[in-house]
């Protein structure tokens, strides 16, 4: 009798390219996890060194690793194929160098099926080895841990993403139902996170460790054009172009009247918005005209009439200055995400 494997609760999507020295370690993490039944969608993405033969071997001694190849169609496709492929009610995503920790997809699960409204659950990572992380991730870290609750991801959507890719658990269908994951010049996940705000679910984060997340030079985040700041730079512009806030007949105006802050609101402008009034504390700025609006000092919002106040996005890159703002803008009485949002 042929021995059919017993449909499983989550697909984790595996797509990898020449990871046959890691490989051993990150399939031994996930398929130790404790709880629900799970497959293990492995995507071979073109590899030449030794994978392809390391996932073979780990597809015959556990009946719960599907192997498949994408012919070095890139990673998009390869994601695609194996989301395609998946057969769980849940995906969760995984790459060929980190470490997932032992309870992440059963505090995952408990979570989703305990909050339905829910499409995702993420979670905190543990950046490795600790010299290959700079101030910037480090910052970016601390950023991210203090998105925890659905109303801080979905407030702070704009800034950056708000969970690292491969500590995500979602919804199948949800996915499906969104079109999945989309090739183009911009970050794929970042992408599918904004689509899936846009479309009204809410995304939720473990206050736990879920995965060991390795850093190096190689990494796609580092050195594929999809992943500059012009290419969030764009995709933001675009998923804010549609955000109802912004739409809702306020007059717009912009924190930060910088050269380099006006360039990114630029891509915005593309769309058809303008800028009433832009917020600088540079002395020199302030009593300026930028693109035809004053640019004002902070206090300026102070005095505005309650019922006739302005949306503010804080088009400020530092993570230590955004704080700042922030403690400003409460002070005055704006309240995040009614009356002002963070653009990274």
């Amino acid at each position: 009798m042929t021995r059919t494997r017993p449909d499983p609760l989550v697909s984790v999507l595996l797509p990898l390219r020449d990871a046959a020295a890691t490989i051993d370690a990150v399939m031994t993490s996930v398929l130790a996890q404790a709880g629900p039944p799970l497959e293990v969608v492995a995507v071979d993405d073109g590899s030449v060194d030794d994978s392809p033969a390391r996932l073979a071997g780990w597809a015959r001694r556990d009946r719960r690793v599907r192997v498949l190849a994408s012919g070095g169609a890139g990673l998009v496709a390869a994601l695609s194929m194996a989301e395609d492929a998946a057969r769980g009610t849940f995906l969760a995503r995984m790459d060929a160098d980190d470490r997932m920790r032992p309870e992440r997809l059963r505090r995952q699960v408990d979570r989703l099926r305990r909050e339905p409204d829910l499409a995702l659950v993420a979670g905190r990572v543990h950046a490795f080895p600790d010299d290959a992380i700079g101030a910037g991730m480090r910052e970016y870290l601390r950023w991210q841990d203090g998105c925890r609750t659905w109303r801080d991801i979905a407030d702070g959507i704009y800034v950056e993403a708000p969970f690292v890719h491969p500590t995500v658990t979602m919804r199948r269908d949800v996915v499906r139902r969104l079109g999945g994951y989309r090739d183009g010049d911009f970050p794929e996940d970042y992408d599918l996170w904004l689509r899936i705000a846009a479309a009204g679910h809410r995304m939720g984060k473990l206050d736990a460790l879920v995965l060991d997340w390795r850093q190096h030079p190689g990494s796609l985040s580092r050195r594929d054009p999809r992943y500059r700041r012009e290419a969030f730079d764009r995709l933001r512009a675009r998923a804010l172009a549609a955000e109802p806030r912004l739409r809702a007949g306020r007059d717009l105006v912009v924190w930060g009247a910088g050269r380099r802050t006006r360039k990114r609101v630029d891509v915005l402008l593309g769309h058809g918005f303008s800028v009433d009034a832009w917020i600088d504390i540079d002395p020199r700025k302030v009593g300026n005209r930028v693109s035809g609006a004053p640019v004002h000092a902070p206090a300026w919002l102070r005095d505005r009439p309650v019922g006739s106040r302005p949306f503010v996005l804080v088009y400020v890159a530092s993570h230590g200055a955004r704080d700042q703002v922030a403690a400003v803008l409460r002070r005055y009485g704006y309240r995040r995400g009614r009356d002002w949002l963070g653009v990274g």
